[in-house]
Formats: structure tokens, C-alpha cells, sequence
């Protein structure tokens, strides 16, 4: 299928690349192709003329010849997007700009280059027709040589069709449609001749890299293309064989002396110039790069698992999913900074690399991971009719055009054809089925990708039916409770090994590749999915479990950033943090030490209740991927502290081991035997793995809830010192939102404004004249009435897979947004017999997994309460004068929320939230 129709003969060749002119008063001023960078070039990115089409009568009202259009768009942003300046009000729209070549490209030929346009584009200049373009993700341009002089001011319009069809690739554009321009335009000049595409392959255990080289058209006469480098790796200029008349391509090796390896802690880039020329005339002349780096398959050392490998050293990927939207540009970045900001938010916290889902992404966000050192999946977008005629022709253009334009990005080590069967299915409802000619297009087209690209792993399907066909990475998704891990990591190792037929269809069986993880999660974990929830205790949960199972080759989370139909990211959908809490239990703790090369497990329990004085045997396994190890041993510093039953802490022991240190050692190790405390409550048992110099390899913790000693016998005397009351307990409530009770009153919510009043009895044996002080303890926090909790719980006609829709994420059952740098407040005030004795200000209302109790108290059935949730523990002195006032032996306790701050109130008993009590009363 010819994808370019040209005016005249000319000939396309497909090149993205762009200018960086005026750059104060444009959007995305930089070159957008660092990797494939010409000097002479002009940014034509911000504000366009701009009209809708909706009628689709433009071209037979000939608007390309006097274009008059009253809207402006700001270029090169979908149409939509906030950032655009223009709603989304219909498929069809045109562009119009004025356009003037420089004087100096006289003599060259002149392009007009359009980074990524979605769907239908077609050019004229001055009212003539130049040429047509359909596809919507990669690079294409136009030969404007004929129609533009130097000098003189032209006037360029687009027209752009982006009317859905089954067959386009479209992905996830529910989240936000790219509807239009979405990559930066740009013009470039060039010689009669140019380069099409050069592509490196690195051969680091030879030293060398191989160039191979494409003209944009045949050779008229001798040519040769001169490679120099900057950075002086490489003395002098290297020169390519001759690229002889009617010749097009030509391949050669470049020995690269003492390469300097490209790997994720040092990047290392070699910049190059690149020159064709006839010995006489420079034709074209470019900036690129490449990388010396290795991709392959080897065995995790003394094992017969096979890992993927960087540079000949196997690999533990922990990767993310990265949806790749941007809130107000939907596919299109705000800033090249916010690009270089995305990789390093992955690094950040300990990640070595992302997949691109279903998107060709931007190639300065490819520029980024490169320099700083990120792997990169890549995927190829999907259709989401049947896989037809039309969408196998679409989908391959665009695979080969990606290919094609990304090669030299060292970052990306695998491309991923298609993703959870989208798009392959024929047939409806019962009739739905994979079928078997399918299966074999897609084995043509790994076969294809194969040949493309020779020096990356190419994957299949990124399946969720178990249907690979014939695939490099024997990968799966899976979308648990944390509680389920164990049993399912358990059935895929065993379903594992070279024959199996386990996750293919159509009698395909595995080979010897690495098997891993390609979409994971609790999101679609939970009945009807979660929304936004705390995903750390799963995730805490998860990772434990991977790290046990070491024939899992990695794992890949989903997701790097919450989007508008799922909101399990690492960060929100405006890159906000969100907060685990994990420096609350070990201070210098954060999300990155989840992932560790080193790595120290104590399994799925990450609270379990315990008998006070109980010897109990944690167990641990030591997972080791990498070589970078002690030269003898670990030391395993493990401590022992934690909240009692009125919120006092209690440090009971801080105690040291030995543990032999292995390079890629991945097996169980002694347990400790730990003695309980015999006082009961909340005891967290930190675990510090460091070397003799305190480098730190690995933190980690669980937790463990001593019970209260069972009373036996009616002659026990009374616990006068402490007189606890349930939250469920309240003699009077009433709130101006709504009041309802989680998991039988282990915790009490009251929305708005409003109180709950508390009748405390107090023990007949208390003698208040020997009282020298009473403190109220309890934990407490703000109550956001969130969609769940409301009246109006209608659905609003989401569409969850494609994102299609507005959706509040905390309107799922099952959520209680995950704690971020959005607070919201309360404040409530504390009365005693009527008297305001304390008045607290409630932050906010958080879910994270320091609400350690709120999630042992799930009842793992497939929906979640409320989890993660907690307070903060607040104390209040109550003068000793109420309580010798109280009438009938009794104390009303009563937590007010007014008007001034109606933020509710949220009170926990002992088994939930952060802190193991009740409301209490202690008398000293």
C-alpha cells in the first residue's frame, strides 16, 4: 500500500526531524530528532490558523486556496488538549500558516517535515495540492522544493481527517484523542541527495559497530558517506565503501577501540557527524548518535533460567507501564524537561526501565532514556476492529515506520507487536476467537520484526489469554490481591520449561526464552477493579513473591502514572507523589528499596497475629541478581519495636546476623527466631541489610499483632488503669454527609459536619480520688465523602479498557484514594461533659501502608473496605473536675466537626487503621 501519494514524481523520503529558531516563543522549541539531527532547519511548532470541517465541505468549497479560518491552535498539540487552545468538535479540521523559506536554502531542496499526524493529512501550498499522507504515529514529509521559492512568504494548509475507522491504530486514546498535529512540524533543507535513515548495530564483543545506510533515491553518481566524531573516540574520518551509480544502500563495520559500554549506570552516547558527499560536494549532513550496547538471552549464572542480558550480564527487569499521557497534551509532552523528567522519575525510585504502551513515543522522551540510562519496551499501537485486510496493511506501516525511525535508540531492547490480543480477534460474543490464520500473520510478522531488527528481542503478543505463538519473552499479565501471589507464582514455575504448552495457542509450545511478567498489579485485582486505592501493601506483597521466585525473570508494574480510568500509578496522572509511608517504618526507606538487586524476603504475611511471648520463626529468602556483592558477607541488623495497646512505643530489641554473601544467590536462608513482647499491640520487625562500612543493600519489614492474653475465670480483677471503648459504641450521631461504619464498627465515618457522642462508663472500683491525671488517646482522622460513599452512585457509561469517559476514582467500591500531596482537612474538637477540653487539626484522611490494621482486617474476598486507612493518635488531658461532676458513673465523650471546617471524622478502633486500640481512657 503506497502510504504517501506525492504531486509529480517526487520521491518521499520518510525522516523526521526538526529547528530550534525563535525557541523563547514556541512550544517544544528543541530538535525533536537528536538522534538524526540536520543544521538547517526551521521549527514551525506554535500558534496556526485553524478551522473545523465538521460537514467535511472544505475541499469542495476550496478552502486550501484562500484559507480564512477563525480559530487558532497551538501547534503541536491535539486538537482537544488544553494545551492546544481548541475543543474537540469534530474529525476534520484544518490548519493553515504562512511559511517562508530562508534565501540561503536556494539551490536545496526543501521539506516539510510533520513529526506525527493523526490520521488523514493532505498539503497544499498557495492552493496547489502537494501531496497526502494516512497514519497517525510515525514521521512523514513533503518534497516543497517545486512549490516554494526562497524568499517569498507562502501559504501552507492541512487538512486532517482523523474520522474513526476499525481498522486505525488508535490504542489508548480514550484517555485523551490525538487528534491532529501531535509532534513537532518542522522545515529542513537538504542536498539533491540525501541520507533516508543510517542505523548502527553495536557488536560489542567484536568491538565494532556495523553501519548500514539508505539513500532517499538512487545514487546519480559516486558517492560516500564520512563518519567523524566529536568526542574524539575515534581519530579522524571514517569512510564508507562506495556507494556506486543506481545504488541505494550500503553497509560497512567501524572498529570502535576500547568501547565504552552503554549500560543503565553509564550511558555512554558516541555523538557523530555524518557527512555524504562525492569528494567534491557535501550532499547532507547530520547529527546522530549510537550507543555500544548488547542485548541477548544467557542463564542466570548457576542456573539453567534464562535471563535477559545487558552487555553480557543478566538482567532482572522491573520495569513500568507507561501509559505515556499527558493530562493537557494528551500524547503530546508539555516540555522537553517534563520528557527528561519522566525517565528520571522511573530512576527515581529504583526502576530499570518502562514499557511504552501502545504508543510510538516521542523521540526526545527515547532521547532521554538514552542519556540517562533507562530500558525501554516498546509497543506497536493497536486497531481495535478485526484484523482485516486494511488493519494488518495499517499496523504494518506503522511497525516497519517505527522500526525504522528508532533503531539507533540504544534504551529500547524490545519491541512488542501486539498487546492482550487487540485487534486479532474475529467474530462477536461466542463467535470471538483467535484464529489460526491470524495466529500465522503474526507469526510472519515476528518473523518480519526479526529481520528488521536483528539486535533486539522482539515479543509477540503481551498476552492476558495465554496465547503467544512465537515469542523471545515468554510473558504474561496478571492482576492479583496480594494474597493470591504465592499460589500463582507457584503454577506458572511450574508450568515453565522448554515443550510446554502452557500461555500458547494453537499448539505452539515454549521454548528455552526468559519468562516474565509484562503486566502486573492489583488494579484489575479486586472485583470490579479498585480505583484509587493504596496499592503498597499488594505491591509490598507482590514484590516479596517475585523476589522468591527467581525463575520469573522480572516484573513490569502497572503503572508509571495514574490516567483517567485506572489510578494505581506510581505517580498521579499530574506526576504528583503519592506516598507509601515506608520511612515510617524504617526512616530511611523509600519505594526504590523495593527494588534492590539485593533483596531479603519474609514471604506474603505482612501482619500476622501472634500470642504474647511467642518464639516465632520469620522466614527469609535472599534474592541476589547481581554480581555486585561483599567481598564475605551481609550483616542483617533486625529490629524489634512498635505501639502498644495505649499507644505508647515500646523499643524491645535491636540484634545482628551473619549471612553469606553470593553473587546471584537466590534461595532460603535461617530463619530468625523472634520473641514476641508481652505486651500486646502493633510490633514492626525492620530488617537492614548492609556490609561492614554500612552500605545498605537492602530494607524491609513485617509486622506482627500481639493479641490480648485471654481472660479466664469470673474472679479476674478489673482493669482500672484504662478504660477503652469501641468506636461503634456511640449513644448519638449525626452528620450532615451521611454517617456509616466499616467492617461491623472496627471503624466509624462521619461526612461533613456533625459529631458522635460517646456515654464512657466508668469501673466502679476507680477510686477518682487517688486519679492524678486522664488522658483520652485515640486515633482519628478527616472523612472526604468520596463517590463510593454518595447517594448518586449511577454509572456514568465508562468504557475501563479504551479509558473513554469521566470517572471520579473514588467512586469505586473498593477504593480510598492512596495518600498524596493533596490534604484534606478536618478539625475536630474533643468535649467532655459538654466542655471543649482539645480541639486537633485532622490533616487529612490517608491510605497507605502504614494503616497496617485496616488491611490485616480485609476479609480477602475479592473486594476491599476502606484499606489502608488510618489516623493520626491524639492524646487529650480531661481535668479531673469532669469526672468527679459526671453524673450516674459516667463521662460523655462527644468529637464535634462544626461549619468552620466540615471535613468529617473518621475514628478506629484496635484492629484498623495505623495504631492497635480503641478510644481509651488512662487513669494515672
Amino acid at each position: 500500500m503506497n502510504r504517501v501519494r506525492l504531486a509529480g514524481t517526487q520521491v518521499l523520503a520518510i525522516i523526521l526531524m526538526s529547528v530550534n529558531m525563535h525557541a523563547q516563543d514556541i512550544p517544544l522549541p528543541e530538535h525533536p530528532r537528536p538522534d538524526f539531527q540536520r543544521e538547517a532547519w526551521i521549527n514551525l511548532n506554535g500558534s496556526w490558523e485553524f478551522q473545523f470541517d465538521s460537514l467535511d465541505v472544505g475541499v469542495e468549497e476550496q478552502w486550501y486556496i484562500h484559507p480564512i479560518f477563525t480559530e487558532e491552535i497551538t501547534v503541536p498539540f491535539p486538537w482537544g488538549s488544553k494545551l492546544s487552545g481548541v475543543e474537540d468538535l469534530a474529525h476534520m479540521a484544518w490548519y493553515s500558516r504562512p511559511l517562508t523559506i530562508p534565501e540561503d536554502w536556494s539551490g536545496k531542496r526543501r521539506f516539510l517535515v510533520i513529526g506525527a499526524c493523526d490520521w488523514l493529512t493532505s498539503v497544499w501550498i498557495d492552493g496547489e495540492f502537494v501531496g497526502e499522507h494516512r497514519g497517525g504515529y510515525t514521521p512523514f514529509e513533503f518534497d516543497l522544493t517545486h512549490f516554494t521559492t526562497p524568499g517569498k512568504v507562502h501559504q501552507l494548509v492541512l487538512r486532517v481527517d482523523d474520522t474513526p475507522h476499525p481498522f486505525k491504530l488508535e490504542g489508548k486514546q480514550g484517555y485523551g484523542e490525538a487528534k491532529g498535529i501531535w509532534q513537532t512540524v518542522y522545515l529542513e533543507s537538504r542536498g539533491s541527495v540525501a541520507l533516508k535513515h543510517i542505523h548502527f548495530t553495536p557488536d560489542i564483543d567484536n568491538g565494532s559497530v556495523r553501519v548500514h545506510a539508505v539513500l532517499d533515491q538512487s545514487a546519480e553518481e559516486d558517492l560516500y558517506i564520512n563518519l567523524s566524531f566529536p568526542n574524539k573516540e575515534l581519530a579522524g574520518m571514517i569512510s564508507s565503501p562506495k556507494i556506486g551509480k543506481k545504488m541505494q544502500e550500503v553497509d560497512f563495520e567501524v572498529t570502535i577501540p576500547n568501547p565504552q559500554l552503554w549500560d543503565l549506570d553509564n550511558p555512554y552516547l558516541y555523538d557523530l557527524k555524518v557527512q555524504l558527499h562525492n569528494n567534491q560536494t557535501v550532499y547532507d549532513e547530520f547529527s546522530t548518535y549510537f550507543g555500544m550496547r548488547k542485548i541477548s538471552i544467557m542463564n542466570l549464572p548457576g542456573t539453567d533460567l534464562p535471563y535477559v542480558a545487558l552487555n553480557n550480564r543478566p538482567i532482572y527487569l522491573q520495569l513500568s507501564l507507561d501509559q505515556a499521557y499527558h493530562p493537557d497534551g494528551y500524547y503530546t509532552y508539555p516540555s522537553d524537561e517534563f520528557m527528561r523528567d519522566e525517565i528520571i522519575r522511573s530512576k527515581k525510585i529504583g526502576l530499570n526501565g518502562n514499557r511504552i504502551h501502545i504508543k510510538v513515543e516521542v523521540p526526545r522522551k527515547l532521547y532521554w532514556a538514552d542519556k540517562l540510562g533507562l530500558l525501554i519496551m516498546a509497543d506497536v499501537p493497536n486497531f481495535w476492529g478485526e484484523p482485516d485486510e486494511e488493519a494488518r496493511q495499517e499496523w504494518e506501516y506503522a511497525m516497519r515506520e517505527m522500526i525504522a525511525r528508532d533503531y539507533n535508540h540504544p534504551s529500547i531492547f524490545s519491541w512488542v507487536l501486539f498487546n492482550e490480543t487487540w485487534g486479532l480477534f474475529s467474530g462477536k460474543g461466542k463467535d470471538r476467537a483467535y484464529l489460526s490464520e491470524t495466529q500465522d500473520w503474526v507469526r510472519e510478522k515476528f518473523v518480519q520484526a526479526k529481520e528488521l531488527d536483528q539486535s533486539r528481542l522482539i515479543e509477540d503478543n503481551s498476552p492476558c489469554n495465554y496465547d503467544h505463538v512465537l515469542t523471545d519473552l515468554n510473558t504474561w499479565h496478571a492482576y492479583l490481591p496480594g494474597y493470591k501471589w504465592s499460589d500463582f507464582l507457584d503454577n506458572v514455575v511450574d508450568n515453565t520449561y522448554a515443550g510446554s504448552e502452557w500461555n500458547f495457542i494453537g499448539g505452539n509450545k515454549q521454548t528455552k526464552v526468559p519468562m516474565l511478567n509484562s503486566e502486573c498489579g492489583n488494579v484489575w485485582g479486586y472485583t470490579g477493579s479498585t480505583g484509587d486505592v493504596d496499592w503498597s501493601w499488594d505491591y509490598h506483597i507482590m514484590m516479596n513473591e517475585f523476589r522468591q521466585h527467581p525463575q520469573v525473570a522480572g516484573w513490569l508494574y502497572t503503572e508509571h502514572h495514574d490516567v483517567i480510568n485506572e489510578w494505581n500509578g506510581y505517580y498521579k496522572f499530574d506526576r504528583t507523589e503519592k506516598y507509601t509511608g515506608f520511612n515510617d517504618f524504617i526512616p530511611d526507606m523509600e519505594l526504590r528499596h523495593m527494588h534492590s538487586d539485593v533483596y531479603l524476603s519474609t514471604g506474603s504475611k505482612l501482619c500476622q497475629s501472634v500470642r504474647p511471648d511467642g518464639l516465632i520463626k520469620v522466614p527469609l529468602f535472599l534474592s541476589v541478581m547481581t554480581d555486585q556483592v561483599p567481598p564475605d558477607h551481609y550483616i542483617l541488623d533486625y529490629e524489634l519495636s512498635g505501639r502498644d495497646h495505649q499507644g505508647k512505643f515500646r523499643h524491645i530489641f535491636l540484634k545482628s546476623e551473619i549471612l553469606e554473601s553470593l553473587p546471584y544467590f537466590n534461595g532460603k536462608v535461617t530463619p530468625l527466631s523472634v520473641r514476641m513482647p508481652e505486651t500486646p499491640g502493633l510490633y514492626h520487625l525492620t530488617l537492614r541489610l548492609r556490609d561492614e562500612n554500612a552500605y545498605i543493600y537492602h530494607l524491609n519489614f513485617t509486622s506482627f499483632l500481639v493479641e490480648e492474653r485471654k481472660q479466664s475465670g469470673p474472679d479476674q480483677p478489673e482493669e482500672t488503669h484504662q478504660v477503652p471503648f469501641a468506636p461503634s459504641s456511640f449513644t448519638e450521631a449525626s452528620w450532615s454527609d451521611g454517617q456509616w461504619n466499616i467492617l461491623d464498627g472496627l471503624k466509624v465515618n462521619g461526612a461533613g459536619e456533625g459529631f458522635f457522642s460517646y456515654d464512657v462508663e466508668l469501673p466502679a472500683s476507680l477510686n477518682l480520688d487517688t486519679v492524678r491525671k486522664v488522658t483520652l488517646v485515640f486515633e482519628a482522622s478527616a472523612k472526604k465523602l468520596h463517590g463510593k460513599d454518595r447517594k448518586d452512585k449511577s454509572n456514568l457509561g465508562f468504557d475501563y479498557m479504551q479509558g473513554r469517559g469521566t470517572f471520579d476514582p473514588s467512586r469505586n467500591p473498593n477504593s480510598y484514594p492512596m495518600t498524596d500531596s493533596y490534604k484534606y482537612a478536618s478539625l475536630v474538637k474533643v468535649k467532655v461533659n459538654g466542655k471543649v477540653v482539645d480541639v486537633f487539626y485532622l490533616e487529612d484522611d490517608p491510605a497507605d501502608h502504614r494503616g497496617v490494621l485496616s488491611w490485616f482486617s480485609q476479609l480477602q474476598d475479592g473486594l476491599l473496605r476502606e484499606a489502608g486507612s488510618y489516623g493520626y493518635l491524639l492524646k487529650s488531658n480531661i481535668p479531673l473536675e469532669l469526672l468527679r461532676n459526671s453524673p450516674d458513673g459516667k463521662l460523655n465523650i462527644r468529637f464535634e466537626v462544626d461549619e468552620g471546617m466540615p471535613g468529617g471524622l473518621a475514628i478506629y478502633g484496635k484492629l484498623f487503621g495505623r495504631y492497635p486500640l480503641d478510644p481509651t481512657l488512662l487513669f494515672e
